[in-house]
């Protein structure tokens, strides 16, 4: 019994990602990144944003209220969105942690307010816990 051995050459065009299409996006009207992380990252058209906890510019935490919490960090998102010349309107994906999920109506309420009309992809979980204390985090994807 004879056994033919040959290779086989799969052609899979090469990827390489270019950094020439990233860009750093920063605002000082959004609190500092706490970590080695960007507060977003804008790759061709789409901008990635990092989760945001209701940190006041000066780095102190503001949690007298999930009304509140929640507030300050759509207020962190939309000054990092318009850094990036992007409003609400171009959110596609935004997740939301919550570290209590009795808070769910009220944060819910106050996020509703910024989409009125064709919200972004959801997805609300519920954590143990969240960086410095926080109550809520929110991250988001956006496309141009």
């Amino acid at each position: 019994m004879k056994f033919i051995v040959g290779i086989l050459f799969i052609f899979v065009p090469s990827f390489h990602w270019s950094q020439q299409n990233t860009q750093v996006i920063f605002t000082d009207k959004a609190p500092k990144p706490i970590g080695p992380y960007s507060q977003a990252i804008l790759s061709n058209n789409t901008l990635y944003l990092s989760g945001q906890i209701a940190l006041k510019l000066d780095g102190t935490l503001d949690t007298s209220s999930i009304s509140t919490e929640t507030l300050l960090v759509m207020s962190h998102l939309k000054s990092i969105l318009q850094a990036a010349q992007m409003e609400f309107k171009n959110v596609v994906k935004t997740t939301i942690y919550l570290t209590d999920l009795k808070n769910f109506k009220l944060v819910n309420e106050i996020y509703a307010t910024y989409f009125l009309e064709n919200p972004p992809a959801r997805e609300t979980v519920e954590v143990k816990s969240l960086p410095k204390g926080a109550h809520i985090e929110i991250s988001l994807i956006a496309v141009q």
